[in-house]
């Protein structure tokens, strides 16, 4: 790519999305193409192919999905299925069909088996069976990766497709009923401290910046309360002082690991810049009959930490004094999901930013969106 290459970035306003544009324009490309979802469906196969028409983008990074946490992929099954590979077929093809030069296509690490070996190599990619409550999510990623791969077989394209870890960052869902383990822990533990200091305007304010389906910032006190309680924080007064209490789903057992989006978008920029389908396939006009499988690149940091470390790791930083308990009685997923990331790093790249470094900044920024 050079400063000038005219550059589309599908899903900019997502987590994803905003990190890649920003690690753009940091790196001075100027002819970045956006739009939002009311101005182009994706999901619309004659309006991708009439915006493709009619921009002729040079790149393309599809990173629009639609996407959740683990109540939500359990929930909208045939959602998470349908819409992503509307999405992705219309614009893979559109791209193949337009001469796109590179895309890169984000998937996610929940494609790999539910006791996939650890850490995961892209090797271990349909081994054996996925975890069940997102499997419709997973199978829609896979076969976007497939679809990419193919497409470079057969046509010669130049599709990349990476992997990247549990993301976290600026721009971040904190839906309390869909958002994903880490924002949903810091928005949790945000609410409680507002709760232990008896501060309802604070907690109106919250829900003023992250309405739910039912409560926002003209809700009573009373209904923000029960509709809290219902999402784990419940609130207990004795005479001397003002407890909270956090129920959060599973045993807390499990291991995650976690990436900053600002790492994960020098990563997916870096690999348009310096890499290629042939280095990372290896396939040559020399080897015209070799299997290509799993050419897909994970992204991550080759770190985990538990659940339930990551929950009180965020009620340090957050400052929330409550006690926290863990529903076992709910699922907790698959129980390790971490990636084996030496083909990146021998490809030249590795991640800079520390969990809780990260985890500080973005709590900075959730206290003071306006920074």
């Amino acid at each position: 790519m050079n400063k000038n290459s005219r550059i589309y970035v599908a899903g900019h306003l997502g987590l994803v999305g905003s990190a890649i544009v920003r690690n753009l324009r940091q790196k001075g490309y100027t002819d970045i193409i956006t739009r939002t979802r009311t101005g182009l469906d994706l999901a619309d196969q004659q309006a991708v192919a009439a915006f493709f028409a009619e921009t002729r983008p040079e790149y393309v990074v599809l990173a629009a999905a639609k996407v959740g946490g683990i109540m939500a992929n359990n929930t909208y099954r045939a959602q998470f299925i349908y819409e992503n590979l509307q999405i992705q077929n219309n614009v893979i093809h559109q791209s193949y069909l337009a001469g796109v030069k590179k895309l890169l296509f984000l998937g996610s690490s929940c494609v790999y088996p539910k006791n996939s070996p650890q850490p995961m190599r892209e090797e271990h990619l349909l081994t054996s069976e996925l975890e069940y409550t997102n499997e419709p999510y997973a199978i829609a990623k896979i076969a976007g990766m497939k679809m990419c791969e193919s497409y470079n077989l057969q046509y010669g394209t130049n599709f990349i497709s990476v992997m990247p870890t549990n993301l976290y960052g600026y721009n971040d869902n904190y839906h309390l009923e869909n958002s994903h383990v880490l924002p949903a822990l810091i928005r949790k533990m945000h609410l409680g401290k507002c709760l232990e200091n008896n501060d309802m305007e604070a907690v109106k304010r919250d829900f003023a910046r992250y309405p739910s389906n039912v409560i926002t910032s003209l809700s009573s006190a009373t209904e923000i309360l029960a509709y809290l309680e219902k999402q784990g924080l419940t609130v207990e007064n004795d005479s001397n002082e003002r407890k909270v209490r956090i129920r959060l789903w599973g045993s807390g057992n499990p291991y995650r690991e976690f990436l900053w989006s600002d790492d994960m978008a020098d990563a997916c920029v870096y690999l348009m810049e310096n890499r290629d389908f042939a280095d990372i396939s290896g396939l040559t006009e020399a080897t015209p009959g070799k299997e290509i499988r799993n050419c897909h690149i994970n992204i991550g940091t080759g770190n985990e930490i538990t659940i339930r470390d990551l929950a009180y790791l965020i009620k340090g930083v957050v400052g929330f004094n409550g006690s926290i308990e863990f529903d076992h009685t709910k699922p907790d997923g698959t129980f390790r999901k971490l990636l084996d990331v030496s083909k990146l790093e021998s490809l030249g790249w590795k991640y800079k930013t520390g969990l809780e470094q990260g985890i500080r900044e973005l709590y900075s920024r959730y206290e003071a969106p306006e920074k």
